[in-house]
């Protein structure tokens, strides 16, 4: 596992591609999968996987199940993981991705804009519906509670995720920080983005004082770095989050579509259910796939409109029919938003 640590400088926003992403998209260049009427049943299908810690260990963790769906399915099935939301996003946007493991607002974006369809939603052995975004703090930190954080702007480092990730940026911002009339980016002293794992550690080694996670992946991290886990102290939990889904690409032939569906969704369940439950367990520790629809991914839609209407709410208006007019058009987006998801 690649332990990276965690600076403290301000990022806004990330123009480049990460190496990982530039050799992904290298290797995929010239071998798009065959879709729509499936000229070559024999092409690879590709398996685009949400990065969880570094990408060779996510590879290392999906191959199992990865190499009995190729079997299932008797054509080749390639795993491709980045060490970024954006490399994955980037890799669907390109087209490069047939079926993927994402959390709900990269699901989101693959079925309003990539064509593509949510299959099945993670389970867990605990039967917990999701899991929860939380705030960090090191175990004898000065901040004991968020009074203390909210009560000197200025003065914390912040390690966060990607605005793409939904425990990482998306859930602490608008359940948080928004309730408060803060935005994280201009709030704290210094913002350093990076994964879950890094911005852990960081709190850890007091190289910030405050990081966004989750529930799921603090428990990953305990079992990896229990001592840093030691130094850690939860200062605030969110909401319930729904737990990732499985997309797949809706251009592909419907036969296929389906048998992939059924192998997502009843993988662990079998007859050789105690060894393909093993392997599920080197997935985050997971249980298996819920057959689910993309009425799923709603709880992520409404994230995404609280957002909006903070940002119309403290942005400058030539004029208060201008501010209502976009205020009108963000929830009419939003109900259209929905209906969609739910198919109506």
């Amino acid at each position: 596992m690649q332990a990276g640590r965690a600076g403290t400088t301000r990022v806004r926003h990330r123009g480049w591609l990460s190496a990982g992403l530039l050799v992904l998209l290298t290797l995929l260049a010239g071998t798009a999968s065959a879709r729509g009427t499936d000229i070559d049943p024999n092409a690879p299908l590709t398996f685009g996987i949400l990065p969880i810690g570094g990408p060779a260990e996510s590879l290392e963790a999906w191959r199992p199940m990865l190499d009995d769906l190729h079997t299932a399915l008797g054509r080749p099935v390639r795993a491709v993981s980045v060490t970024t939301y954006e490399g994955i996003a980037q890799a669907i946007s390109e087209q490069r991705v047939d079926i993927a493991f994402l959390s709900g607002r990269l699901a989101l974006d693959a079925v309003m804009g990539q064509n593509m369809q949510v299959i099945g939603q993670l389970t867990r052995g605990d039967g917990s519906k999701g899991y929860y975004a939380v705030l960090l703090v090191a175990a004898d930190s000065r901040i004991g509670n968020l009074d203390q954080l909210f009560a000197r702007p200025g003065q914390w480092r912040f390690a966060r995720g990607e605005a793409l990730s939904v425990s990482g940026y998306l859930v602490p911002e608008t359940q948080l920080f928004a309730a408060r009339g803060v935005d994280s980016d201009t709030f704290f002293a210094k913002v350093h983005v990076d994964n879950h794992q890094n911005n852990a550690l960081a709190v850890a080694n007091g190289e910030a004082d405050v990081a966004t996670n989750n529930t799921a992946d603090l428990e990953r991290f305990q079992q990896h770095f229990p001592d840093q886990y030691a130094r850690l102290r939860v200062l605030w939990k969110s909401s319930l989050i729904p737990h990732a889904v499985i997309v797949i690409r809706n251009d592909l032939p419907p036969v296929l579509r389906e048998k992939v569906a059924a192998f997502i969704t009843g993988y662990g369940k079998g007859k050789d259910g105690a060894r393909e439950e093993a392997n599920l367990k080197l997935i985050h520790d997971i249980s298996g796939f819920a057959p689910a629809t993309n009425a799923c991914l709603v709880p992520f839609a409404d994230i995404e409109y609280t957002l909006e209407k903070r940002r119309a709410t403290t942005a400058q208006w030539v004029s208060e029919d201008a501010r209502e007019a976009r205020f009108k058009k963000i929830q009419t987006d939003h109900d259209g938003l929905v209906a969609r998801l739910r198919g109506k």
